[in-house]
Order: C-alpha cells, then sequence, then structure tokens
C-alpha cells in the first residue's frame, strides 16, 4: 500500500545528511511497532521513514544505522550477564566467538550492500507479499493445530 501511496510522491529526503534530529527521532518511534510479535523491527524503521518523505534508498540506510545501537547494546547485556553470572571465556571459546563475530560482520555487510544495491532499483513490494504469504502459512498452521 505504501509503495502504490508513494508512487505518484517525490520523496522530500534523498541524502541521509538531510536526516535532522527530529526526524531520527520520529523514525526510532516507528521502532515501537517491533514490539508486536513478528514485526520486523527494519521494515517498521523503513516504512516509517518512507511515510515521513524519505526515499527508499535512504530509509534502508538509516534503518540498518539505527540497528547499530540496538545490537550493540543487546550484545554487550548478553555478555555481562554471562559474566555476572560467573562464567568465563577459555581461549578456544574466545577464538570460536570473534570467528563467528567477523563471520558474521562480513555476511552483514555484504547482504546489506546487496539489499541496497536492489533497493535502488526496486520496491518493497515482494517482501509485503512474502510477509503476507508467511503470516496466512503461519495463522493457517497454529490454527489447524489446536
Amino acid at each position: 500500500m505504501i509503495e502504490n501511496f508513494n508512487r505518484t510522491r517525490r520523496p522530500r529526503f534523498t541524502d541521509l545528511n538531510q536526516i535532522s534530529y527530529k526526524l531520527a527521532l520520529m523514525i526510532g518511534l516507528f521502532q515501537v511497532l517491533s514490539l508486536v510479535p513478528g514485526t520486523s523491527r527494519s521494515g517498521a524503521t523503513i516504512l516509517g521513514a518512507i511515510l515521513i518523505g524519505a526515499s527508499r534508498y535512504v530509509a534502508t540506510e538509516f534503518s540498518f544505522f539505527l540497528a547499530i545501537p540496538t545490537m550493540f547494546g543487546a550484545s554487550l547485556l548478553k555478555v555481562l550477564k554471562y559474566f555476572v553470572s560467573g562464567n568465563t571465556f577459555t581461549g578456544s571459546q574466545l577464538m570460536v566467538l570473534l570467528t563467528g563475530v567477523i563471520i558474521s560482520f562480513v555476511v552483514a555487510y555484504l547482504s546489506i550492500k546487496f539489499l541496497l544495491n536492489y533497493i535502488r532499483n526496486n520496491d518493497f513490494k515482494p517482501f509485503g507479499w512474502y510477509r503476507i504469504g508467511l503470516g496466512i502459512i503461519v495463522i493457517s498452521y497454529f490454527g489447524l493445530i489446536r
């Protein structure tokens, strides 16, 4: 629906440097929607930014930047809880953790780069249809179990 709504509108914000603190706060508030189970944090912030007037590319780029403190904070909290409960890392565990962090970073970087290039030339309709289809499958599955 948002893609159809924006078909005739020109984005007001076409560069990441145009995002003010007020606009960043407004986009960040769309993250609250991700508290609803099954709602994508990045999807909520991207669609919120588009509704406010950002281009698809800027909305997507900002959403990924917005995820950095969230993911860093969650990771730091996990590590702190691990240490507070009296655990420590052995040398091999630390090596596995660092390997996982490096591989995750590379894969995330390549995935984000791919998505940003995709967004330059395409819209979000395939993602919307995917979410609708998946939602129907999940609701049907859990509806049939009971």
